[in-house]
């Protein structure tokens, strides 16, 4: 993986990062070992019975559609990144897979009884747009739900591993301007775009998701191999800028959660809910 360059936007970044199938099925296979913690609420969020007509946005490797297609519903996931898609078709054949444009959907007003979003606002540039279009292509009365993980102000192994790229990492390498990875976790921020976008009742809740470790600095790893923001901050370092950051990730996870051997690492996440009006 290459270094942010300074010419990169954001969307560059994240499509680049994204379409590399290492990165792809790093996370599928590690990272999203804790995201498959959340699929159940989103599921339940908009209440999904059989034949309930769900969009699955940024679908990633499939997981939240596996989830619906167990509930019954009948199912479409876009995401831009075709190696995510690979794994998405493979991993769910009841599933429809399209790649395409979160922020410009090719679907007909009102086609969607639900719309889902996996952990996926904070890898678009305009997140509003996307709020924007799921009211469009929903039914009135219809539902959204969306994850994110929770921002450093709680105890998150997302806040370990930044906390110490703060610390350690090479001041050199940056990643251009856009969406704060844990923006939407904020009630204010997310309540206000949905009802401008068109939604009501809306609501959030916590799911204690968790990585369950043998290794007290496998969510450096994690991080490093297996998403798109954490891994072009952490791939390019040097060595030793590199050494020292996955230390004190270690330190960080034995000071909180002790000795182990085995360590249950949290990295929390706040699903999202409204009405289409």
């Amino acid at each position: 993986m290459s270094e942010p360059k300074e010419t990169d936007t954001f969307a560059a970044l994240e499509k680049r990062e994204w379409a590399n199938s290492h990165v792809a099925r790093s996370y599928a296979q590690v990272f999203a070992k804790a995201a498959d913690m959340v699929v159940p609420c989103l599921i339940e969020a908009v209440r999904t019975k059989p034949g309930t007509r769900v969009l699955d946005l940024c679908c990633g490797h499939g997981n939240v559609a596996a989830g619906l297609i167990r509930a019954g519903a009948q199912v479409v996931g876009l995401d831009f990144s075709t190696a995510m898609l690979d794994l998405a078709r493979a991993a769910v054949p009841e599933a429809k897979f399209i790649e395409g444009d979160a922020m410009a959907l090719s679907f007909d007003d009102g086609s969607f009884d639900a719309v889902t979003i996996g952990f996926g606002m904070p890898h678009v540039p305009d997140p509003p747009q996307v709020i924007a279009e799921a009211r469009r292509v929903l039914r009135p009365g219809g539902r959204l739900a969306f994850s994110v993980w929770c921002g450093p102000e709680v105890d998150t192994a997302l806040g370990y591993v930044f906390g110490a790229i703060g610390e350690h990492g090479s001041k050199d390498i940056a990643l251009p301007p856009g969406p704060g990875a844990n923006d939407y976790a904020d009630p204010t921020l997310a309540f206000n775009v949905l009802k401008a976008a068109g939604f009501t009742d809306c609501r959030q809740s916590m799911v204690a998701s968790e990585w369950q470790v043998t290794d007290p600095g496998a969510p450096y790893d994690f991080f490093r191999e297996g998403t798109a923001r954490g891994g072009a901050m952490l791939r390019p370092q040097p060595a030793s800028n590199a050494a020292a950051i996955r230390a004190a990730v270690v330190s960080k996870i034995l000071e909180k959660h002790g000795q182990g051997p085995e360590w249950r690492v949290p990295i929390p996440a706040i699903v999202t809910s409204a009405v289409a009006v």
